[in-house]
């Protein structure tokens, strides 16, 4: 049967998909437009399996807050390039994701992928219905749900997203919420791996003084110390892996003088009650990840058999 144009565009309208791949689908179903979408939905699970083994570690960290409940849920969501991240439509998904972990508060990444993202999909389905619709391989990294007296925030557009836990607090002064805002603002610029010196795990702590001893050791000019005195050379050096490491050992990025944990304690006095931070998470968008480096070179030589 001949299929109209107007099927055509109405197929594309619904499922975002290019006009040729509608035509054909359409053409495929006799003009059926529920199973034409049945078709290309079908196709999107072959394509997606075809562009699973693609390097995506582009895409977006994004958060959502419920005020009412006192909860957020954080996700890294990647993609193949920074052009599609950018994509409205990639960006409506990867929020439409977090409104369905917020709902059923997941315990892992297999149970939201089986969880239902709409009337007919799950969220496994609907990331590969999106790989068919926009044409290129996602992948969701992680999540996170956090739940109390949170701030959060989300840097350059989705590069990276903090979300700051704090003791609940025995007063609503202002104050209290700037100083929130404010250590998330900290973690998101120098990166701490743990709260204070306490946190670090003791395997941590006596790596990096093996490290450390292995250093001075081995430079010529400690030869002749003696033993107690390279002792102490690395407790000193340790304390400054604390100062980058810890939060609340941090300089205050605002006050560099002080340490974040004094400028909390300043905060404290101020509004006569304690500002204290319990826990912190950060996500930087495809740390960790290895990316595509395009050879321009050896593209060209390719095309010109050269």
């Amino acid at each position: 049967m001949a299929i109209t144009a107007k099927q055509v565009s109405d197929l594309r309208a619904k499922t975002g998909i290019g006009m040729m791949e509608c035509k054909k689908a359409l053409t495929e179903a006799n003009g059926n437009e529920e199973e034409a979408i049945k078709i290309l939905r079908e196709k999107g699970l072959a394509v997606a399996a075809k562009k699973s083994t693609r390097i995506a570690a582009e895409g977006v960290v994004d958060i959502l807050y419920c005020d009412e409940c006192k909860t957020a849920a954080m996700i890294e969501v990647n993609i193949e390039t920074d052009f599609a991240a950018k994509n409205e439509t990639f960006r409506t998904f990867v929020q439409d994701i977090l409104k369905v972990i917020l709902k059923n508060k997941p315990a892992d990444m297999d149970a939201l992928m089986a969880l239902p993202f709409s009337d007919d999909l799950t969220v496994e389905a609907a990331v590969k219905d999106k790989v068919f619709t926009i044409g290129e391989n996602i992948s969701i990294r992680r999540f996170v749900i956090v739940e109390g007296a949170l701030s959060t925030y989300i840097h350059g557009k989705g590069s990276i997203g903090v979300i700051v836990k704090m003791a609940e607090p025995a007063s609503d002064a202002p104050l209290f919420a700037e100083a929130a805002k404010n250590v998330a603002l900290q973690i998101a610029a120098m990166n701490p791996l743990y709260l204070d010196e306490a946190s670090v795990p003791a395997s941590i702590v006596e790596n990096e003084k093996e490290i450390i001893a292995s250093t001075i050791k081995n430079d010529e000019a400690n030869a002749k110390k003696p033993a107690n005195i390279i002792e102490k050379m690395v407790v000193g050096r340790l304390g400054k892996f604390y100062e980058t490491n810890c939060l609340l050992l941090q300089g205050y990025v605002k006050e560099d003088n002080i340490s974040v944990a004094k400028y909390l304690a300043g905060v404290s006095a101020e509004i006569g009650a304690p500002c204290a931070v319990e826990s912190f998470y950060r996500y930087e968008r495809g740390e960790g990840l290895e990316k595509k480096e395009d050879n321009f070179a050896e593209e060209i030589a390719k095309l010109t058999g050269k």
